[in-house]
């Protein structure tokens, strides 16, 4: 549905959009290919990491600021609706009084990676795929590769890693 917004709001495809606005400006590589009815950003591992160290450093990649809505920049890192106090405008937020893990509809008491900074904040992509960024330490981590066999949700990963 965001596709949709965005593509509508630039005029542009969100290839070319992205194309424009992030990897000519930080070396993000990669590109939105549909898997089912997924429009999912297929990127490396550099990619990911990249972002990350965006999203680490409020929008700015060396002194170009490429977000300027610093309102949504923290909004998006903050509990966005009470239903999941853990989950911020795509984001899943760690350090919170409970939490719900993905498809499941069950509260949970506790940050949802005890182990990991409070202050981490993680996208959880498809099959598996995790970027988790943590301010406080200057850390970005980049998990990749196939989802686990094991059934764990992929969010228990990020306090493992």
């Amino acid at each position: 549905m965001l596709e949709k917004v965005l593509s509508s709001a630039t005029k542009k495809p969100i290839n070319t959009y992205t194309n424009e606005k992030l990897k000519q400006k930080t070396g993000i590589t990669g590109a939105w290919i549909y898997n089912g009815y997924d429009n999912v950003f297929y990127s490396k591992a550099r990619g990911m990491a990249r972002f990350g160290l965006l999203m680490q450093n409020n929008g700015v990649w060396n002194v170009d600021t490429l977000l300027y809505d610093t309102v949504y920049l923290k909004q998006m890192i903050h509990t966005s609706q009470e239903h999941n106090l853990s989950y911020g405008y795509l984001w899943w937020l760690n350090g919170k009084n409970s939490y719900m893990a993905p498809t499941i509809q069950t509260v949970f008491k506790g940050a949802y990676a005890p182990a990991a900074p409070a202050d981490m904040f993680a996208a959880l992509g498809k099959n598996g795929q995790i970027l988790s960024v943590s301010k406080s330490l200057g850390l970005v981590v980049v998990r990749m590769g196939n989802q686990v066999n094991s059934g764990e949700v992929p969010m228990q990963l990020c306090n493992k890693i």
